[in-house]
């Protein structure tokens, strides 16, 4: 992000640093819906012991949390989106998780207005998350 200029969100009372990380957070979008079609629970390696009888941990709890933390993250994501305005949702996903700019798409809206429903995005973003 060092060519890319930090967006402000002061009227929201959100700091460069806390927009920073909501922006990282949904630039891990596409990797996390990867990873979450990845995890299968079938095949399970049960539980793993350290050589002393001890379990350390079970395979299938561990991916059914990973499953649940993955899914609640791309939820977040989703319908905050969904929350500034139904009808241009995919727009703002593209933009804030494939970095595509408002010129690159075909919005049904103006340029000014989109980057006012992504600012209210990311507001939206902050409080969920």
């Amino acid at each position: 992000m060092a060519n890319k200029r930090d967006l402000s969100l002061n009227e929201y009372n959100i700091s460069k640093y806390r927009y920073r990380e909501l922006k990282n957070f949904c630039l891990q979008y596409r990797e996390k819906k990867m990873q979450l079609s990845s995890i299968t629970l079938l095949g399970s390696a049960g539980t793993e012991s350290n050589g002393k009888g001890n379990a350390i941990s079970d395979r299938t709890a561990n991916d059914a949390i990973r499953i649940t933390e993955l899914k609640r993250d791309i939820e977040i994501i989703e319908t905050s989106a969904r929350e500034v305005d139904e009808t241009i949702s995919k727009y703002i996903l593209a933009n804030v998780v494939d970095e595509i700019s408002w010129e690159y798409m075909d919005a049904p809206i103006g340029r000014r207005q989109f980057y006012a429903a992504r600012r209210k995005f990311f507001y939206i973003l902050s409080q969920k998350k």
